[in-house]
């Protein structure tokens, strides 16, 4: 068996494996490892709370799984932050968090803001809109971590029947992962087309990997994350579980455009560093959309450039935090730049 089916084999599971979260918590506490729970969002209150209650309930109040569940908000204007924290969530502006490195709207800004303000040793990602939230979608992914010493990074995959047409639609990525991703991955970086879902939102990683990356702030933050990880760390750090179905809200093909001009932008990046690409500038003016009105075709150009937050351990507030020793770094590193970016990552 290849080295690819040999991976498939051994670090694909089905979030059953995991279902005894009192197993879980054992290991956890035999491990003396502390979890935290990260949600990032804007304008989620239609599905928040639900959310946040079910996994309080089952993975904080009868299983003592999680030491934290924390939503980071890019500035809702509905009542996700109130719904949130009466749930029992603790909320978190992301704008509030690093206030003097400045502050980007995206919800690759939410996650690297995530880094610095919770304290597990390894921190879960769901996105907000899930409506049929379970516990296996922490269970799941925190399942291979514990068991498995080397995995370091645990991303998810499962049926979304809201987008399924035909039968033989049922298992595989969303839109931009089969149009876009997978056809660049098979081209550039092919072991990691073994990831069935490359753009899942919910994935759970260990800290020692998170403090190591660069953020897009935005939309790439996933596709950027794959990458690196497997350049530093090669495809044996990473797991992927089955959690069978998600149910969410359907993105627009517009949203789904400005998420991958990021997504090309981030990818881009990463040819050239690599010298896979000639190293010539990304030209990005913008991305040029169009919407018929009243008979007519009218064109939005959607400006974005994927500005990038360092390494968490190249910011002294986190290395202070954290207690690393101090680290020279200049401003520009730390991506303190304006920058205005029109349109909403939600």
């Amino acid at each position: 068996m290849d080295k690819v089916g040999q991976w498939l084999k051994s670090n694909t599971f089905h979030h059953r494996q995991f279902a005894d979260a009192a197993a879980l918590v054992r290991r956890k506490n035999e491990g003396q490892v502390t979890i935290s729970l990260c949600i990032p969002t804007l304008n989620e209150a239609g599905t928040i709370a639900p959310l946040v209650a079910r996994l309080r309930a089952e993975l904080q109040e009868r299983y003592p799984l999680l030491d934290e569940i924390a939503v980071i908000d890019s500035g809702s204007t509905d009542q996700t932050l109130g719904l949130a924290a009466a749930a029992g969530a603790e909320v978190y502006l992301a704008s509030e968090i690093l206030p003097e490195l400045g502050a980007s709207c995206g919800k690759g800004e939410n996650l690297w803001k995530a880094v610095y303000q919770l304290k597990g040793d390894i921190i879960v990602f769901l996105d907000g809109d899930i409506s049929n939230m379970h516990p296996r979608f922490v269970t799941g992914l925190v399942g291979p971590l514990l068991h498995r010493p080397e995995i370091g990074y645990v991303k998810s995959f499962y049926d979304r029947p809201v987008h399924r047409e035909r039968a033989e639609e049922a298992l595989g990525g969303g839109r931009v992962t089969e149009i876009l991703i997978r056809p660049l991955f098979s081209l550039y970086f092919p072991e990691l087309t073994t990831i069935i879902q490359p753009l899942a939102g919910e994935y759970a990683v260990r800290r020692s990997i998170l403090e190591q990356l660069a953020f897009p702030v935005g939309y790439g933050v996933e596709t950027a994350h794959l990458i690196d990880v497997h350049a530093a760390h090669g495809l044996g750090v990473f797991g992927q579980t089955d959690l069978e179905q998600r149910l969410h809200r359907i993105r627009s093909n517009r949203e789904l455009g400005r998420m991958s001009y990021a997504i090309l932008q981030v990818l881009g990046k990463r040819l050239q560093q690599r010298g896979i690409v000639l190293d010539a500038p990304l030209v990005t003016p913008g991305l040029r959309q169009f919407r018929l009105e009243d008979g007519q075709y009218r064109q939005e150009l959607f400006a974005m450039v994927e500005r990038e937050r360092p390494p968490m351990r190249d910011v002294a507030a986190y290395r202070q935090k954290r207690g690393l020793a101090p680290q020279v770094v200049s401003r520009r590193r730390l991506g303190i730049r304006p920058m205005i970016v029109s349109g909403s990552w939600q």
